[in-house]
């Protein structure tokens, strides 16, 4: 018997994800690759500003698309984004896949790398008068070991890990320093092993370890709800 449901009846047909809407994390990493696009000569500056507005403008997946779909490595955010965080904090579903960009630079600036993006085998930074933050508790990883390689020349930069990643940190400071409070950690079985190289002076690169944003939502409601129930008691009383 042929289906005589109505077009827009649910069931129909699975939602197009070009037309699902876009976060403020997926904006930011089309915008990074962007920059680097510009930084490497592939982009002039007319077409950076025009494609960099359209970016901040944009509202879905589809709008998005475009804008880095002829930039090498770029990997479009409808693909990117539709995987889900694996469940109770595995890492199996974190590991593989082609890294995104492979560097950034701050010359009396700033840049940051976070929210969903794939970390390379290799990640090389340089600061200058200027920072840098990035922040692995939401990136998958093209490999099992990645090394971050950082230059901090009278600036600095800041690494986030989530809690479960190995950090061996081997850095050489020349007045200046690389955090190794985070060094040695036992990771959890099967997570990523992140190493930061590279050289200090009259600069820092700090490691610190947080738990994702959602758990740290989480545990917030979590405290509130003690913090209420606490409170609630201390009145009866």
């Amino acid at each position: 018997m042929p289906d005589r449901r109505p077009p827009d009846e649910p069931g129909r047909d699975a939602p197009d994800v070009r037309d699902l809407r876009a976060s403020d994390a997926d904006r930011e990493r089309v915008a990074e690759v962007l920059r680097d696009a510009l930084a490497e000569g592939r982009l002039d500056m007319d077409e950076f500003e025009e494609r960099l507005d359209a970016t901040y403008k944009a509202r879905t997946y589809g709008e998005l698309t475009p804008l880095t779909r002829d930039l090498p490595g770029a990997h479009t955010p409808a693909v990117r984004l539709t995987k889900e965080p694996v469940a109770d904090g595995g890492w199996a579903g974190r590991i593989g896949g082609e890294g995104g960009s492979s560097g950034a630079v701050a010359v009396m600036s700033g840049f940051q790398r976070k929210g969903r993006w794939v970390v390379p085998r290799r990640f090389t930074c340089f600061t200058f008068w200027g920072g840098g933050e990035i922040d692995l508790r939401e990136a998958d990883f093209a490999a099992r070991e990645v090394e971050i390689n950082c230059v901090a020349i009278m600036g600095g930069v800041q690494i986030v890990v989530p809690p479960g990643v190995e950090v061996v940190v081997r850095g050489i400071g020349i007045m200046g320093g690389f955090d190794q409070r985070e060094s040695g950690v036992r990771g959890d079985p099967g997570a990523p092993r992140v190493v930061v190289s590279g050289f200090a002076f009259w600069g820092g690169v700090g490691v610190e370890r947080k738990p994702p944003r959602g758990e740290r939502r989480r545990l917030r409601e979590e405290r509130r709800r003690e913090l209420g129930r606490d409170g609630g008691r201390h009145w009866e009383h």
